[in-house]
């Protein structure tokens, strides 16, 4: 407490009753512990107790001179700040001491509640943060192969870091607890922060997805198959249709080129046997076309199981490609999903702050 500066006043009031009344104005300064949990949306209680450090109680007693509303509606006329605080009421609390010898000290205790008018804070502080944290949320409506995505990201949190340092000012130093929008505020830089790395995490898999070895087992448990049904994203286990196409008419065309080479496999020894070496020897003297027929015969054999052995190869690549194509999508899925999960979790917490903030504000005005 300071020293008292006010002006003094060298007269009292004489009644003819023998009652004497001095009023002289007192200057007090003093200071109380605040609670600062819900700020700027808080209401502080503070104390004032009057007694005399020299006379006992036997000597001198301390009373309340005029009713506490009476002095709460005055109090509120001669207030010549109306700043930062809202003064509520003004308690006064006698009090007791069983005392009966008087042999204590009178003590009368002042309890003034104050509000403080959160309209500046919100408008400075709560909804230009709510306003970057909205734009940090619609941010997942980029495309996230995009760099434009992770460069706008960049800048929100760069703005918003900007924004704290500006208005750290209005936030206060002193209390027993840390303040619930302090909190507010590190959980939105840590959402940006984290919602940064996961574009960063995403770009990668959507860029180098066909490099990675196939996706661990506990991954496709967790989110594959778990996390994909919380987030409504299930696992897509059908394969592309144009790989599928290509695979079954490989297959197709190697079945039918089997199939006839070993028809003429079938065919042509038969013949073969039918004859005699004289007959085929006659023939061949006679007929020049029959051995030129066979020739013709035997090189389109070779061709075919050449065309063969190069479907087999092109099948297999196929195989291959699709298994990596399979490994790269399931990737791809699972950055998706990742992706889903945090923009839940991002409306989620926007929502829970929106209605505290809203409840928190009704219930300070309504006491």
């Amino acid at each position: 407490m300071e020293e008292n500066k006010a002006p003094s006043v060298p007269y009292v009031y004489l009644f003819d009753d023998g009652t004497v009344k001095n009023s002289f104005p007192v200057r007090v300064v003093s200071s109380c512990n605040l609670n600062i949990y819900t700020f700027p949306f808080d209401i502080q209680k503070c104390s004032l107790t009057f007694n005399s450090y020299i006379y006992y109680a036997l000597e001198i007693r301390v009373l309340l001179g005029r009713d506490t509303e009476i002095t709460t509606e005055l109090s509120k006329e001669v207030m010549t700040t109306m700043g930062e605080w809202e003064l509520l009421d003004i308690t006064a609390q006698k009090v007791v001491n069983n005392d009966e010898s008087g042999l204590y000290v009178d003590m009368l205790a002042f309890y003034i509640r104050v509000r403080r008018r959160a309209t500046m804070y919100v408008v400075n502080l709560l909804l230009p943060s709510c306003f970057l944290i909205t734009l940090d949320l619609l941010s997942f409506l980029l495309p996230p192969q995009s760099t434009d995505r992770a460069s706008f990201k960049m800048t929100l949190i760069l703005g918003y870091t900007v924004f704290l340092l500006i208005m750290n000012d209005l936030l206060p130093v002193t209390g027993n607890t840390i303040p619930l929008i302090n909190v507010f505020f590190s959980l939105c830089l840590a959402l940006m922060v984290g919602s940064l790395l996961e574009t960063i995490i995403i770009t990668n898999l959507l860029s180098n997805s066909s490099d990675f070895s196939p996706v661990p087992r506990w991954i496709r448990v967790l989110v594959l198959n778990f996390l994909s049904c919380l987030v409504c994203m299930p696992r897509k286990t059908e394969k592309p249709k144009g790989m599928q196409a290509t695979y079954d008419t490989l297959k197709i065309k190697i079945k039918q080129i089997q199939a006839t080479i070993n028809k003429r496999h079938q065919c042509f020894p038969k013949k073969e046997k039918r004859k005699n070496d004289v007959v085929a020897k006659l023939e061949s003297d006679e007929d020049p076309s029959g051995t030129g027929g066979s020739a013709e015969e035997d090189e389109a054999l070779q061709e075919l199981r050449s065309l063969s052995h190069v479907l087999r190869a092109i099948r297999s690549e196929v195989e291959e490609k699709q298994k990596g194509t399979q490994s790269s999508e399931e990737w791809i899925q699972v950055g998706f999903i990742i992706d889903r999960l945090l923009f839940g979790l991002y409306i989620v917490f926007i929502s829970v702050s929106f209605i505290t903030i809203i409840i928190v504000w009704v219930k300070s005005y309504s006491q």
